[in-house]
């Protein structure tokens, strides 16, 4: 089923046909926290409400002992999967969504939507205020400078412009744009009449009040998060010409990857119907070292981060409140693919970590989940042998999901988090307590404020037919707000 109008169900356009720009007046004005409310349907006609709030389960899967939690030890939230993107740039494909199977997933209906999402997100972080913030990996979506700028500017403050090229929108979204795939805001439901124009104004984000520190994903080093970036196409990203669509009987051959089918396109020079749209030089692909560089110095970077940057991978460590030990790896593969890579260097600088900060409360965070990461075994059982452990916390995925990894001493936990790009859209807080058997991580989600143009965007991403709420990547109860115990060293 494709991202179009025709995606959305004829039996929702009644009812969402009123909920013309501003999303639907039932959403709450402001950031909640799933503990006091959730964002649920209760009809099935795909119009969000507030609903009740979710208590934390308690979970002894590794022991721990459970019973009352003690002194806070630290707060950190999880980002992850903001996917800010360039609409605009010639180099996106979103015509390969009709594909389906690897190519699924590259066009969403909201996608001219995702800085404003983020500003969104950070707005509600900052009501929590926790120490400090991980941003898990997939910060942007292509691997495009004008991503990251844009995304910089969400997150360390100040204004963001999110219009490439010439003012206005060009793209596959426009009203004129006679391809049923596509969702537009001005003439399919449910209609948001300006939507494309209000997200190209500029505005302010008020930046994370608490430090940051981003872990590296495979869309931010990465063409699409599959392909390294190439003179051919940055070439096809700042210049004028915008494949718009291919024959629809177009189907890529067998045993052929995302990053071959690309490059076999565009060697082909993406035969198709075109746009002819403003250049943009800003719309270049960034090589590894200039990503780790722009985000190792930043102004508001924390020192420890900024130290990392001359390693050949972004792994780094830092203390956070409470004499807990935080790490951090690079998954990304730089040859291509979104599946994880740990190499033999990252294992033996995490192996040494592990035994420096044995005993103390630690908790690791990568963008790709460790069980599915080339090397990741080895890193799980270096952290099943570690006195302290408490989570290994990643993103990629876009699904909430929490399960225990029982050791010979009692265990940890394997923690998923939902993303900004689809459905729920939430960032997952994290808080770490003593308990009289050892430590609480205490987790539970925190929606965006739906501010501005982040409101239609979490009812379109709700609606959407590949990423939204038939994926069910909001998990169970369970994987969403939990009291996670962990066994004393």
């Amino acid at each position: 089923m494709s991202r179009s109008a025709v995606a959305v169900a004829a039996a929702l356009a009644a009812a969402l046909a009123g909920a013309c720009g501003g999303g639907d007046a039932r959403a709450p004005a402001v950031a909640s926290s799933t503990l006091q409310a959730t964002l649920v349907d209760p009809d099935g006609d795909g119009a969000l409400a507030r609903g009740p709030g979710e208590p934390l389960v308690d979970r002894t899967d590794v022991g721990g002992g459970g019973g009352r939690a003690g002194a806070v030890l630290t707060t950190l939230v999880q980002i992850t999967d903001a996917h800010v993107r360039d609409e605009e740039s010639p180099a996106r494909v979103p015509f390969l969504d009709r594909l389906g199977g690897v190519f699924q997933s590259t066009f969403r209906p909201h996608e001219g939507l995702s800085p404003q999402v983020l500003a969104a997100a950070v707005r509600a972080v900052n009501r929590f205020g926790p120490d400090g913030v991980l941003v898990t990996g997939d910060l942007i979506d292509s691997n495009a400078e004008a991503e990251l700028d844009q995304a910089l500017a969400v997150l360390d403050g100040g204004t963001v412009d999110p219009d490439t090229g010439a003012p206005g929108y060009d793209g596959v979204q426009a009203a004129d744009d006679p391809d049923p795939l596509f969702y537009r805001p001005d003439l399919d439901a449910p209609r948001h009449p300006g939507l494309l124009a209000a997200a190209a104004r500029p505005f302010r984000s008020p930046g994370l009040t608490a430090p940051w520190y981003p872990a590296l994903g495979n869309h931010d080093l990465l063409v699409q998060g599959e392909t390294p970036p190439t003179a051919r196409i940055d070439a096809i990203a700042t210049g004028t010409r915008m494949v718009v669509g291919l024959d629809p009987d177009l189907r890529p051959a067998e045993g052929v990857d995302t990053a071959q089918a690309v490059d076999a396109l565009l060697a082909e020079g993406a035969p198709g119907r075109s746009l002819e749209v403003p250049a943009d030089p800003a719309r270049r692909h960034l090589r590894p070292a200039e990503v780790i560089a722009r985000l190792t110095g930043r102004e508001r970077s924390p020192a420890a981060v900024r130290g990392a940057a001359g390693r050949p991978t972004f792994d780094y460590a830092f203390d956070a409140r409470g004499g807990v030990r935080v790490l951090v790896l690079d998954t990304v593969d730089r040859r291509g693919g979104s599946r994880g890579l740990l190499r033999g260097a990252q294992l033996a600088w995490l192996r040494n970590e592990l035994e420096r900060a044995a005993g103390r409360p630690l908790v690791l965070f990568s963008h790709n989940p460790l069980d599915s990461t080339d090397g990741g075994q080895e890193a799980l059982a270096a952290l099943d042998a570690t006195p302290g452990v408490v989570a290994a916390i990643a993103g990629n995925a876009h699904r909430n999901r929490i399960e225990p990894r029982r050791t010979a001493a009692g265990g940890y936990w394997q923690i998923g988090t939902s993303s900004l790009a689809d459905h729920p859209q939430q960032v997952r807080a994290l808080r770490l307590r003593r308990s009289a058997g050892g430590y609480a991580l205490e987790t539970w989600m925190l929606d965006h404020d739906g501010g501005g143009p982040a409101g239609p965007a979490r009812e379109l991403a709700f609606l959407d037919a590949q990423g939204g709420r038939p994926q069910g990547f909001a998990g169970a109860r369970e994987d969403r707000n939990a009291r996670l115990f962990v066994p004393a060293s």
